[in-house]
């Protein structure tokens, strides 16, 4: 039988970072600094949903419990990301800033460059441009809507809320 919490975290985690990679490698879309944070708890969900698919029974519903944490944490970061992007605060980040240039030769400007160019954290991409959400805005949807789902799954009954006791006690009575 399939074990929805952990079925749910693993698939969410694999569709989140196989759509990523299609971003960043078919579409050439480069990450930022938050970008690449942002990507660990999608990574957690993908382990802790393969644990609790693989965990006896009786332990698959902690295991899965566990799963909320790095939920809350994909949230948290797109929250961060958002107020980013919004320019309600600054990034955290160091390399997200842009590269400050001492006086000096040219040699030593290339020296202090970095090494491979990023992205500004506070500039947003846009997926389609016939739509006005970012994908940091997409991802925050998705791991609000994972947390709703995956909470759901953990808060209530697989068997339709009914208790097994209960039911061996309705046939006994019978």
């Amino acid at each position: 039988m399939v074990r929805p919490p952990g079925f749910l975290l693993a698939l969410s985690g694999v569709t989140a970072m196989l759509t990523v990679w299609w971003m960043q490698d078919v579409l050439g879309v480069v990450p930022c600094g938050l970008c690449l944070w942002e990507r660990w708890p999608w990574r957690a969900m993908i382990l802790i949903g393969l644990a609790a698919l693989l965990a006896p029974r009786r332990l698959a519903r902690g295991v899965a419990w566990i799963g909320v944490a790095p939920v809350l944490t994909a949230v948290a970061l797109a929250g961060l990301h958002l107020g980013v992007e919004w320019r309600f605060w600054p990034s955290p980040l160091p390399e997200c800033q842009a590269p400050h240039f001492q006086v000096g030769s040219i040699s030593q400007r290339l020296a202090s460059m970095p090494m491979h160019p990023s992205k500004p954290c506070d500039l947003p991409t846009y997926p389609f441009d016939w739509l006005p959400i970012s994908l940091v805005e997409f991802e925050g949807l998705a791991a609000l809507l994972v947390l709703g789902l995956l909470l759901a799954s953990l808060l209530f009954k697989d068997d339709g809320g009914v208790r097994k006791s209960d039911s061996r006690q309705t046939i006994r009575e019978r």
